[in-house]
């Protein structure tokens, strides 16, 4: 019968009928020259049985598999190996023994999602190749004790529990640079080139710096006052509404509406009133060396 292995004979043993049926024919790949001379002498195959044709099917081996013949390819239909583009892969052959590796730089790029998959080497299982989740490779990464973020004065924050907390400057409150005896410098840039507004520090001044012939501060409603020291005006000063307070200066003219009072002038070398000018309580005396010019009149004390 089929499968009964294998015997090794010695010198002088009688070889059976049952030796030669099991161990001889049974076991051993008979030739035949067609599958009809084939099926004609074997009509009772055993499982595992295998014989070959010469001619029909020509050259063909074949196997029984306990209800019919199987052909087995002998020759094969692979010719040769090749890795294709964006493959992954590299190496190949067309002869001898085709070798492959795994190649990243033959492959395509990608956006990587926390539901995509990367191979990995899986040390816990002899380094063999295995699959794992982006998502789970993150997790991996330590993520530190921060559970959030609490905005403070002129700060506000968007997503503060994460993963991606933004911080941005929201001045919505009272601002403070530097600090008591220690300042810093403060610059608010305009759209021109050159023209800003600056809080010197340690000049301990306010520069407004524009351009020739434009308007670089501009009080549209209020009162500006100098509660203490000197305004220097090195131009003009027009006053639509009237100066009020002292002028001082080697040559100075105040035009606009009607003056109610100029209660001191400093010293002028000429003034100039288009209607009348009250002159007071003053003696004449006080105006000796300076003009009056009232409408081409000249009065000299």
């Amino acid at each position: 019968m089929a499968g009964a292995g294998a015997k090794t004979w010695s010198t002088g043993d009688v070889l059976t009928a049952s030796d030669v049926n099991t161990y001889l024919m049974q076991q051993s790949i008979m030739v035949f020259a067609t599958e009809t001379t084939r099926d004609a002498a074997l009509t009772s195959p055993s499982d595992g049985m295998f014989a070959y044709t010469t001619t029909t099917p020509a050259d063909t081996l074949s196997y029984y598999n306990g209800a019919a013949w199987v052909a087995v390819d002998l020759a094969g239909d692979i010719t040769g190996i090749t890795t294709a583009a964006n493959s992954s892969m590299a190496g190949g052959a067309t002869s001898g023994t085709p070798s492959l590796t795994v190649d990243v730089n033959n492959t395509t790029s990608a956006t990587a999602t926390a539901s995509d998959y990367v191979l990995i080497a899986d040390t816990d299982d002899s380094n063999a190749t295995k699959r794992a989740l982006i998502s789970d490779i993150t997790a991996l990464v330590p993520q530190g004790d921060l559970t959030g973020l609490t905005a403070g004065t002129n700060i506000d924050i968007t997503s503060a529990t994460g993963p991606v907390p933004t911080i941005t400057l929201a001045i919505d409150a009272a601002l403070a640079t530097g600090a008591d005896g220690s300042g810093v410098d403060v610059t608010f840039h305009s759209d021109t080139a050159g023209d800003y507004l600056l809080w010197d520090s340690s000049e301990e001044q306010l520069i407004l710096e524009g351009t020739n012939s434009t308007t670089v501060l501009n009080v549209t409603d209020g009162d500006v006052i100098v509660a203490d020291g000197t305004l220097d005006v090195s131009g003009v000063i027009t006053a639509t509404s009237g100066v009020s307070g002292n002028v001082t200066g080697t040559a100075a003219t105040v035009t606009g509406a009607a003056q109610g009072a100029i209660t001191s002038v400093g010293t002028l070398t000429a003034l100039e009133v288009s209607g009348g000018l009250t002159l007071g309580s003053a003696a004449a005396t006080a105006w000796t060396d300076a003009n009056i010019v009232l409408a081409g009149q000249v009065f000299s004390g």
